[in-house]
């Protein structure tokens, strides 16, 4: 049921009349009585047993009005408690009975009579105290001289320094003699919060004083809770209901850190705390989704989430293009992130490139690149790690997607090719210098002028070949027109004989599949398209390390307009749901060639960033693994069920020049007749009667 917020502003009520209270110095409880009287308190409490009542065996003094009031018992001048002051007023009730011989003989009572009748009035009187979840009795001794003892008449009162009690909570008083004459005094009071006293820097408890203000801002409601950064508080939000109730939470508003707490509304009632969320998936997602990385100056930033939570940073460098941000550690570290507490790294200079990376439980959960809004978009820069070794040896390499590159080197990176022009900015100071320390330093050079120059040198060409073959169009202007047409049908068949790039993915759940994965693609080759495959690139695989291998296929696969084909299987939904949801990885899914896993490092990224449609597109074998037993974050882009879907799986991958329908119903039926024998071989292995191989999680019949 949504809550009322109108009625919790009232709840919350106006200020109370504030009061000023008495203080009192010093730990010891203390006793004082009415002039005439005098009074004594025992040193240690004692049990709180009234007993029974007894007949009084003559005059005696009995409790009549009990009265409170509150003071500050002060340790410090700024460190006091509630006390709760107790005055006892007392008579005098009962009465001298006439001797049985003065009735009998007529005569006057001898003096052993008398003598009590003029005697002074003693008294044990009984303060007992409870206040949740502490209770107290005290005894103290009155004595009333014989010229005030009148029958029946109030002779004062004792009063004692005092019960300590919680701000707002409720106490009870009793009061009797000892031994117990008479129906015992009884007083039931509430204690005033830190919002009705005057103690705001008095007790400890108030120097937070949680004065709570609702405001609105459009469709959402503000509580404001004014307390200091060392306070550590509980807000309870609560409905005032009787009988049994079903509340309905948004799952969207579930966070780690939300708890419950239950209690009747009685005196003295045990409160109940559960915290049901701490380990719910939803709400640690809702957490992470909620949190916020947030730029304070150009070197200090911090992490904005509803709980706290633990959680490490480090430094990363984006390079323009939609590669993944690479770590820099080392030479950097990570840091430990606490909530709403301001970090800094530690740089000279700071560049749009340089982003921070929030990981926890060694996921990555939150990546901004903070500067990138003060300091304009990415750069095309280049990074340059130095390191520094002993005996002032020094050794620099170049931050490339690929991995860091010596410089100078003899590879085929864009670092090496420019290597030497990138030593001589170093050298001349034209690099930015970001972060130095004596293991190493980071330097950002700029790129702008080499790419302007081979643009220039590209346009030059253009402009060269456009004016030559200008020349050639006004000498022979009908043997050109036969010549363009030529080039054109040239052109069109060296593109449609080269195809559009396609790199292939799958989970190498076992041997069967893995030849089922390269029928598929020899089946594909047919077609006008490139397929990159590691099945066919083992040797250079092995040199080069799955991570590295897949990374460099898919930057060429992406720069060259085509498209990356995740083929789904059960394992590779195991290995999906293990990064996604800390599942458990499938057999056999950790192979040294296993270039599936090594992918979803940076697979990842594109798909949470939404960079993913139009890059890359989906696929599953029918009777293997239904479209739908796909994790939901793959499904943004189109998943396709083969062969049953072939057609629509061919059009998505020669987009954007797809042939004609006619021709593409013909292109998928040869790649059905080429990987019919796989799938028959897979499903229908020699000597095992059923079809149900190989069933994944939700997978269809074929139909």
């Amino acid at each position: 049921m949504p809550v009322p917020w109108f009625l919790l502003s009232l709840a919350l009520g106006r200020s109370p009349i504030v009061l000023s209270l008495e203080r009192l110095v010093g730990p010891q409880d203390a006793t004082h009585c009415s002039p005439g009287l005098s009074c004594h308190l025992w040193d240690s409490d004692i049990l709180c047993l009234p007993g029974d009542i007894v007949p009084a065996p003559g005059p005696v003094l009995a409790p009549t009005h009990l009265q409170t009031e509150l003071v500050l018992r002060c340790r410090k001048e700024t460190y006091c408690d509630l006390c709760v002051r107790v005055a006892v007023h007392l008579a005098v009730h009962g009465h001298w009975e006439e001797p049985e011989d003065e009735e009998k003989f007529g005569g006057a009572a001898d003096s052993g009579v008398e003598e009590p009748r003029n005697a002074s009035l003693q008294a044990q009187v009984v303060l007992s105290f409870q206040a949740y979840p502490t209770a107290r009795c005290v005894l103290l001794e009155v004595q009333v001289p014989a010229a005030l003892v009148q029958f029946g008449q109030s002779v004062g009162s004792v009063v004692y320094d005092c019960f300590e009690a919680a701000l707002g909570s409720e106490v009870r008083i009793w009061s009797y003699t000892q031994p117990r004459y008479e129906k015992e005094l009884n007083l039931t009071q509430q204690l005033p919060d830190c919002r009705g006293l005057e103690v705001r820097n008095s007790i400890p408890s108030c120097w937070a004083l949680p004065w709570l203000n609702v405001s609105a801002d459009g469709d959402n409601v503000h509580l404001v809770l004014n307390v200091s950064e060392e306070q550590h508080f509980g807000l309870s939000l609560y409905w005032n209901q009787t009988g049994p109730q079903i509340i309905t939470l948004n799952h969207t508003d579930l966070v780690p850190c939300l708890c419950i707490q239950v209690w009747p509304l009685e005196p003295d009632s045990v409160r109940t705390n559960i915290c049901p969320f701490r380990e719910d998936p939803r709400a640690h997602q809702n957490l992470w989704r909620a949190a916020r990385l947030r730029l304070l100056t150009l070197q200090s930033w911090l992490l904005d989430a509803p709980c706290s939570l633990p959680a490490e940073a480090a430094l990363c460098w984006q390079a323009p293009g939609g590669d993944p941000c690479q770590p820099l550690v080392p030479p950097l570290s990570w840091e430990n992130v606490t909530v709403d507490k301001v970090l800094e790294f530690p740089l000279l200079k700071v560049h749009p490139n340089l982003c921070v990376q929030v990981n926890s439980w060694e996921k990555l959960q939150l990546q901004k690149c903070l500067w990138a809004d003060s300091l304009g978009p990415l750069k095309d820069d280049v990074l340059l790690l130095e390191t520094r070794g002993p005996q002032d040896n020094r050794s620099l390499c170049a931050l490339e997607p690929s991995g860091c590159t010596s410089l100078p080197s003899k590879a085929s990176t864009r670092a090496a090719r420019l290597g030497e022009y990138l030593l001589q900015d170093l050298q001349s100071g034209q690099c930015l210098q970001l972060w130095d320390d004596d293991l190493g330093a980071l330097w950002a050079c700029p790129m702008d002028k080499y790419i302007h120059k081979r643009w220039a040198l590209l346009w030059l060409a253009c402009l060269l070949f456009a004016a030559a073959l200008s020349l050639i169009l006004l000498l022979k202007k009908d043997h050109a027109k036969g010549w363009l047409r030529l080039l054109k049908q040239d052109v069109r068949s060296g593109a449609a004989a080269r195809g559009r790039a396609a790199l292939l993915l799958y989970s190498a759940d076992d041997s069967d599949f893995e030849r089922l994965v390269g029928a598929l693609a020899s089946a594909l080759c047919q077609l006008p398209l490139r397929v990159a495959v590691d099945l066919w690139s083992r040797r250079e695989m092995s040199a080069q390390g799955p991570v590295a291998w897949f990374h460099a296929q898919r930057r060429q696969t992406l720069q060259e307009g085509g498209v990356v084909v995740l083929l789904f299987s059960p394992g590779a939904v195991a290995l999906c749901s293990e990064w996604l949801q800390e599942g458990v990885s499938a057999p056999g899914a950790h192979g040294p060639h296993d270039a599936f896993r090594a992918s979803l490092s940076c697979v990842l990224p594109d798909f949470l960033q939404g960079r993913a449609l139009g890059r890359y597109v989906g696929a599953c074998f029918d009777r293997l693994l239904h479209p739908d037993s796909v994790p939901a974050l793959f499904r943004t882009v189109p998943v396709f069920s083969l062969p049953s879907q072939l057609p629509d799986f061919l059009g998505a991958l020669q987009q954007p020049r797809a042939p004609r329908p006619g021709r593409l119903q013909e292109r998928a039926e040869q790649v059905s007749r080429a990987l019919q024998p796989a799938l028959d071989s897979y499903f229908h292995p020699p000597g095992t009667p059923a079809p149900g191989r190989g069933l994944g999680p939700g997978a269809g019949d074929g139909t």
